[in-house]
């Protein structure tokens, strides 16, 4: 017996092919909690996560008061304070409301204070110095420390505790608050003098 395909209707189809290609982009369909639409917002953060790496090795290769060290070190910051800024508001805000994550979200939300604090000494150190490299050395460790935790053992036990809700709150509200954050974002040097040693 031949099996005769079945042909969708052309309008069907194209809501089929939308339906598709915006799932296949990381969206989660409203009203839905699916393993995908839970992994699509950890993604997107990964996303940030592996640019923030790949700034921080192009950083680690640069020598002295160069005009790329200063531009990749601003664009660095910039990237760092606007993701942090928005995944507290995004993800963080949403995990400090469910008891068994609280814990580990009061240690991440520390570190990034943490990481600001050594991205603001870092401003106001002397590029030309040795100190300043050591420094940046510092952060580097620091922060792939702080972002492979999240990623490893944060995400995961992340996932367990959100519902479909949560989980467009914080696809809606990360895109917004990166974009607003990342425009206000400030290279903000101490005063030299205070610069740690």
């Amino acid at each position: 017996m031949d099996i005769l395909p079945v042909r969708i209707p052309s309008r069907l189809s194209q809501v089929w092919n939308r339906l598709r290609e915006f799932r296949f982009k990381g969206k989660a369909f409203p009203g839905r909690t699916t393993m995908s639409s839970a992994e699509a917002i950890f993604e997107r953060l990964k996303e940030d996560h592996d640019r923030h790496r790949e700034l921080l090795d192009k950083l680690l290769a640069t020598h002295g008061d160069s005009a790329e060290r200063e531009s990749l070190f601003e664009e660095l910051t910039k990237e760092l304070k606007s993701h942090a800024a928005a995944e507290e508001q995004a993800l963080y805000s949403t995990m400090m409301r469910k008891p068994p994550t609280t814990g580990e979200t009061r240690h991440s939300v520390a570190e990034h204070h943490e990481i600001e604090e050594m991205l603001n000494d870092l401003a106001a150190t002397d590029m030309s110095e040795g100190a300043w490299l050591q420094k940046l050395k510092a952060l580097d460790h620091d922060y792939r420390h702080h972002i492979n935790e999240e990623e490893e053992d944060h995400f995961p036990d992340f996932r367990d505790h959100l519902d479909q809700k949560d989980i467009e709150h914080m696809a809606k509200v990360f895109e917004r608050r990166k974009t607003e954050e990342k425009a206000d974002a400030e290279v903000t040097p101490e005063k030299q003098e205070d610069a740690k040693e």
